[in-house]
């Protein structure tokens, strides 16, 4: 398709990443898109705080597979958007309450020998691993996370047909600790590499072996920090939507999306063609599309959630790095708590990201912005008041512990996000950060498809429907189904 092929209207429903970035693929193709968003500003979960000379930001802070975000940035072959980013060299910081200590670099034979001198971990255990995530990648990368699992010719395809065969090998079957622990000799070791399971909301007890390919995102293709923070990233991309003509209707919270005529209109008063959901299908079902999607599922079990505090810090700490992640005692204890009891854990796993380690204007002069996060359950009716201070009190004493300092004396100015925010801020169906949760072997299958089989026209994106949350995957999920749109409109 080119800019003179189509005339036809697009209404996308949602600012998020997967939103805008679907709108800039369509409009590259000549359809004339319209973006509503409920909020003051665009971007979803994507935000920015600036508090007391702190600027944080508010949501996803690590940054993969760059390459998704510069294929977009460069659609229509003009550069004309600016946008760096650099790869870490020091990638994150890891403290167990025994003080071991782990540094993890961008290079991989720093890091076998890393986990051989600190955890006691072979090399070649280590290595062994980087090869197995490797490969899980290259078998399911066109047919997961490429393509859409909803679509006959996708299994017709003989890239499918080869990964189909190789099924055996991205481990299904097995959890993802059940198959880390069988690769290590060491407790520590397979910690870590459970670790990966939480940046798609899951729980490595339960969750196939097949989530280990995440780790390949991180080690294989590097970790990055965006120039000017991880909200430049959708800052980029929202510019280059702009210069391709599609328009940003902010403040209007959608209400009601009705079929009329075979057309779609939007809070009773604009008609568009064709409708793309970008946000979170649960609370999409029981809002404006409930009409549209009365008689299909409207939840499901979300991932787990997150508990975040931002601090700003009156003084640096020289033992931090831009990542950094402060583990629990005993990793199956504190994932039952998340997933089996709704609650966090009394000895929950710190993570502590630290933009002002790479960009210093973040924080006041020898000062640091602390973005704290642990792992918490969807809303279900918690405590939450009690909740948030038992957690706040348990971060602070494990994180003091480990720094040999009393970290809540230099904490300058505080604020904090919730499940229940996220809920409220975002629309993530109970304040889930992922959408469904990934704990099951046909998980992946079972994820919303990218259209609707009762209405043409009707399409989702975003990180509650196929290939799943994160910003490379919804990047992937504008991208599936921006060209199921495009083949859809070339068929007609």
């Amino acid at each position: 398709m080119n800019k003179d092929s189509t005339n036809k209207s697009v209404a996308i429903i949602g600012s998020g990443v997967a939103g805008i970035a679907t709108s800039i693929r369509l409009a590259n193709d000549g359809f004339d898109v319209t973006v509503f968003e409920k909020e003051a500003t665009f971007g979803g979960k994507l935000g920015v705080l600036e508090l007391g000379g702190y600027r944080f930001d508010t949501g996803p802070s690590l940054f993969t597979m760059p390459q998704y975000v510069d294929e977009l940035l460069n659609i229509d072959g003009k550069k004309d958007v600016e946008f760096g980013y650099t790869e870490l060299q020091e990638v994150c910081n890891y403290f167990w309450d025994d003080k071991t200590r782990l540094n993890v670099t961008n290079d991989t034979e720093q890091l076998a020998a890393s986990f051989e001198k600190q955890l006691g971990e072979s090399k070649e255990n280590v290595k062994r691993f980087l090869n197995r995530s490797k490969e899980i990648y290259e078998i399911t990368d066109h047919v997961f996370l490429q393509s859409s699992l909803h679509k006959l010719k996708t299994y017709l395809k003989k890239k499918t047909l080869k990964s189909l065969l190789k099924l055996h090998k991205i481990g299904l079957l097995k959890s993802m600790n059940k198959a880390n622990t069988s690769y290590f000799k060491t407790e520590k070791a397979a910690q870590f590499f459970n670790r990966y399971s939480t940046y798609n909301g899951s729980n490595p007890f339960q969750a196939p072996a097949t989530l280990n390919v995440i780790q390949h995102y991180e080690t294989g293709f590097g970790a990055f920090f965006p120039t000017n923070g991880m909200r430049s990233i959708i800052e980029a991309l929202h510019h280059k939507a702009i210069g391709l003509g599609v328009k940003f209707i902010l403040n209007t919270p959608i209400n009601n999306v009705a079929k009329e005529e075979g057309a779609y209109l939007i809070n009773n008063k604009d008609k568009f063609d064709f409708c793309v959901c970008n946000i979170d299908i649960s609370s999409a079902a029981k809002g404006p599309l409930t009409g549209l999607l009365s008689k299909t599922k409207k939840s499901y079990t979300p991932s787990s959630s997150a508990l975040i505090f931002y601090w700003g810090m009156d003084r640096q700490f020289e033992e931090l790095t831009t990542h950094n992640v402060f583990f629990s005692k005993n990793y199956r204890s504190e994932f039952d708590t998340l997933f089996n009891d709704r609650g966090i854990s009394k000895d929950p796993t710190v993570y502590v990201h630290i933009s002002s380690k790479v960009k210093t204007t973040d924080a006041p002069k020898n000062a640091e912005n602390w973005f704290v996060m642990v792992n918490a359950p969807y809303t279900n009716d918690q405590d939450w008041d009690s909740i948030i201070a038992e957690t706040r009190t348990a971060i602070i004493k494990k994180v003091s512990d480990q720094l040999k300092v009393d970290i809540e004396a230099h904490i300058a100015v505080e604020e904090m996000l919730t499940p229940t925010l996220i809920y409220k801020k975002t629309g993530s169906f109970k304040g889930a950060l992922y959408g469904s949760s990934s704990n099951s072997i046909l998980s992946a299958f079972l994820r919303k498809s990218n259209f609707s089989t009762k209405h043409k026209g009707l399409y989702f994106v975003g990180g509650s429907v196929h290939p799943g949350g994160g910003i490379p995957l919804c990047l992937l999920s504008a991208k599936i189904t921006s060209e199921i749109i495009r083949n859809n409109v070339r068929k007609d």
